[in-house]
């Protein structure tokens, strides 16, 4: 196969980070598997190829991490990443002791607190767009309450919720031109830790209901979490399960309103808006995911869609490619909330095989909770996309600032 000669794959491009479906679209079709010189990447970006890369944990591994930056691509990647960063019975020891305490019943239990935080903020951003004419929609809303949700199902002190909002967000940021984590990303990431540690030897001394209380009571067959295990799970929370909820909030509403009759046929659901609210959820998962590309080890050679990649490179999946594959989807470049759910049914937004996001059910309920109850408000709203400005990372794909004008219901 002939490869146009400026196929160039560069994650940290600023430019790319604006818009990178038209090079995932050529790289699916011209070079499914790509090498990325430069940063000696083997980019896979075909819907077959990443499931099976995802589901093939023993040459694909995880043990130096998922992500692209080489301050934090080793073998000890696991001690800021849990599970993530861990294969086989280790990994599975984790993720076991975790889910003991972080259980599908905990999850459903935070239900009436992400519903009364919704409340609460969205009051406050309409009182804000009444007073300006908009509000900043990650400002004001989203870039809040998925951290709130987190942090009081792991105990973090309200008080305390702004400052771990903002070191959370340093973690992720990527500089122009930084081709790794920044100085002041490292920063924040040590802070976080001696945060968590303190917050962890307190619980331990006087232990409470939440979850990083159950994290240190979690027992497995006479096992338990090491305090140092309980902090990297928490900090995988703060920094994979926050940002992505945040983005996936802001995308939602990005996307809905560049097609307004959708967004007519959506607000039009307001008495009851959580079937319709379920599919424009899952429809911004596909068109448009938070976490768009992961990280694996190649342990073996590894032959995929024709081309070895070496043992000991670096391969990485495009989520937010699979996810736009037209062998998977129907017109993949379409955002329609009226998608088949067969379809919606294969999106990778999450993962698939062991690795497979543990805080999936927490997001889907967040986003579904906030969006319903945005739609039992607010009879119309319109994004200022001239003025939208995008987060820089190679980790997440979403806004930092999304400005937008809402109408209250049954305002003209």
């Amino acid at each position: 196969m002939t490869v146009t000669a400026d196929l160039v794959f560069d994650p940290y491009d600023y430019e790319f980070h604006e818009d990178p479906y038209p090079l995932y679209q050529r790289l699916r079709d011209e070079a499914p598997v790509f090498h990325a010189e430069a940063d000696d990447l083997w980019v896979v970006s075909r819907h077959a190829d990443v499931h099976a890369v995802l589901r093939d944990d023993v040459t694909f591994s995880n043990r130096m991490g998922v992500s692209l930056d080489a301050s934090a691509w080793n073998a000890e990647a696991h001690r800021v990443m849990s599970f993530l960063a861990l294969d086989g019975a280790e990994q599975s020891r984790i993720r076991k002791l975790v889910s003991a305490a972080f259980t599908p019943r905990r999850v459903r239990e935070l239900e009436p607190g992400i519903q009364r935080l919704t409340d609460r903020y969205l009051e406050r951003t309409l009182a804000v767009n009444a007073e300006h004419g908009e509000a900043d929609w990650i400002t004001e809303f989203a870039g809040k309450l998925p951290m709130d949700v987190i942090s009081e199902m792991m105990g973090v002190p309200e008080g305390d919720r702004d400052e771990v909002r903002r070191l959370a967000d340093l973690v992720v940021h990527r500089e122009d031109g930084v081709r790794d984590v920044p100085q002041a990303g490292m920063e924040a990431s040590f802070a976080l830790f001696d945060y968590y540690a303190g917050m962890v030897a307190q619980r331990r001394a006087e232990p409470t209901d939440d979850l990083t209380s159950a994290l240190l009571a979690a027992e497995v067959d006479g096992d338990r979490l090491r305090d140092s295990e309980i902090m990297a799970f928490l900090f995988l929370m703060v920094v994979a399960g926050n940002e992505t909820t945040t983005k996936l909030l802001g995308n939602a509403l990005f996307h809905l309103s560049a097609h307004p009759d959708q967004r007519a046929e959506v607000l039009a659901h307001h008495d009851e808006p959580l079937p319709i609210v379920s599919q424009w959820v899952e429809e911004t998962l596909r068109h448009d995911t938070s976490s768009q590309m992961l990280a694996r080890y190649v342990v073996d050679d590894a032959v995929v869609d024709g081309v070895t990649i070496p043992a000991g490179s670096k391969a990485l999946v495009l989520l937010g490619s699979a996810n736009r594959d037209e062998r998977v989807f129907t017109e993949p470049t379409v955002f329609d909330i009226g998608r088949d759910k067969s379809e919606l049914g294969k999106i990778l937004s999450f993962g698939t095989g062991r690795h497979f996001c543990l805080g999936a059910n927490l997001a889907r309920l967040e986003a579904r909770v906030v969006l319903a109850e945005l739609v039992r408000r607010v009879g119309h709203f319109e994004v200022h996309t001239d003025r939208a400005v995008r987060v820089h990372s190679t980790s997440v794909r979403g806004f930092a600032h999304l400005p937008v004008t809402f109408q209250r219901r049954g305002e003209s």
